[in-house]
């Protein structure tokens, strides 16, 4: 399996309100905290174009936010509609693994 293949996910689940679990191509499986990976947002509103750093203040992002919706990206991300009406940041799979805790 190529390392890019490995990024593929074959499984994405919502597990209870605080859990997104992504079942990967080479078997692995991935945990994320749903309020985490909504202030891990990188779209322009949430992170500086130019420097880099953040822009979005974790404390504006409720405690119990949620995805709404999931949106493939073509065959390499996903785009989240969040319970706080955000919606912009686009999730590449190999960031999405790299943010990933490992179970």
């Amino acid at each position: 399996m190529s390392d890019e293949s490995a990024y593929a996910p074959t499984k994405i689940d919502q597990r209870g309100p605080r859990q997104l679990a992504i079942a990967w191509a080479d078997g692995a499986e991935s945990l994320f905290d749903v309020r985490a990976l909504r202030i891990a947002c990188g779209c322009a509103e949430c992170v500086d174009e130019w420097s880099g750093k953040p822009r979005l203040d974790p404390a504006t992002v409720p405690d119990d936010v949620r995805p709404v919706q999931i949106h493939s990206v073509g065959r390499y991300a996903i785009q989240i509609d969040w319970s706080d009406g955000h919606s912009a940041g686009i999730y590449p799979f190999k960031r999405l693994r790299n943010l990933a805790l490992q179970t």
